[in-house]
């Protein structure tokens, strides 16, 4: 599918959910009422992430009324990304809702959402309004985007609309659907937020909650500006750390020639201080060198398949 024209409906409404059965009447319900409400030609991908309740059988159960839904199931639980990719790819429109099963969201926010992004966006994710029970820890994790991204949005998890090539273009590891807005950011997309009210949980429990989250966040945080910065371009990560080491491992070379000669002084210890930033120097810009090599296959190879699929 090349072109808009290919398309059944304006968007798709993909709905990651894992034990949310005594939500699933309730948002399905609201759902209808909004698409009823707006004239709204959507359709609704509900991805079932392994739940151990009847949260697939709940949704099944509106199929009949719903013929815009179409039910996904995961046989074991495999985390929300893998539940929002899948959803994409059982969607068919080329514009992409992410509404979450809890019900904390309201379905009479997509039109605003598709609005924005009729204005031009190829992201738009909602700023929450209300009470957050996980205030804290989103607090702490959007100080750290702003400050290792510099993006232009103050709410990275929220609810979220996209374009269907964003994810034809990045890869989302395990747990990076909380990274969809900075990776579309920083790959050049353009990003935008609107305010969204967030409702009070009715039914079940949390999920990814506790300052826990706070440590995994950050660290995964880390990982992505790594990936960022220097996939492209190891070299300059390794290759300085090598360097700097190396530059160490002289300078603490000629203290010790220095003690040996003028001093009358032999430290063994610095012998082996030089020896140590030596081989690590090396070691990690031989690393960087390598790390080159792959990320120009790498280029290489998505330029080969790039090109394959236009040709198809």
């Amino acid at each position: 599918m090349n072109n808009a024209e290919q398309y059944s409906y304006d968007f798709s409404v993909v709905i990651p959910a894992f034990d949310e059965e005594e939500n699933i009447d309730t948002l399905m319900n609201e759902i209808q009422i909004a698409f009823s409400k707006y004239g709204l030609n959507g359709e609704v991908v509900f991805v079932d992430d392994g739940s151990n309740d009847d949260t697939f059988k709940r949704a099944v159960f509106h199929k009949e009324s719903m013929k815009c839904l179409k039910v996904v199931r995961h046989h074991r639980n495999l985390g929300k990304t893998e539940a929002i990719v899948n959803g994409v790819q059982h969607s068919e429109s080329p514009l992409i809702i992410i509404l979450d099963a809890d019900l904390q969201y309201s379905p009479e926010e997509i039109p605003r959402f598709i609005q924005k992004l009729n204005e031009g966006y190829d992201l738009v994710t909602g700023k929450k309004i209300g009470s957050y029970e996980k205030n804290i820890v989103s607090y702490i994790y959007n100080w750290f985007c702003q400050k290792l991204f510099t993006i232009p949005v103050t709410d990275m998890n929220s609810m979220k609309a996209f374009r269907r090539e964003i994810l034809d273009g990045i890869h989302l590891r395990h747990d990076w659907h909380r990274f969809l807005v900075v990776l579309s950011y920083c790959y050049g997309f353009t990003v935008t937020e609107i305010d969204v009210k967030l409702r009070p949980r009715k039914y079940g429990n949390p999920k990814y909650s506790g300052y826990g989250r706070i440590i995994i966040g950050v660290l995964d945080l880390l990982s992505v500006k790594f990936k960022i910065a220097f996939s492209r371009k190891p070299l300059l990560f390794f290759g300085t750390i090598g360097l700097f080491l190396i530059f160490l491992g002289f300078i603490t070379g000629l203290v010790a020639i220095y003690m040996r000669i003028f001093l009358n002084e032999g430290f063994r210890p610095l012998l082996y201080l030089v020896m140590l930033f030596m081989i690590i120097g090396c070691i990690s810009f031989i690393g960087g060198l390598i790390g080159e090599i792959i990320g120009d296959l790498t280029d290489r190879l998505e330029h080969i398949t790039k090109k394959s699929n236009k040709d198809i």
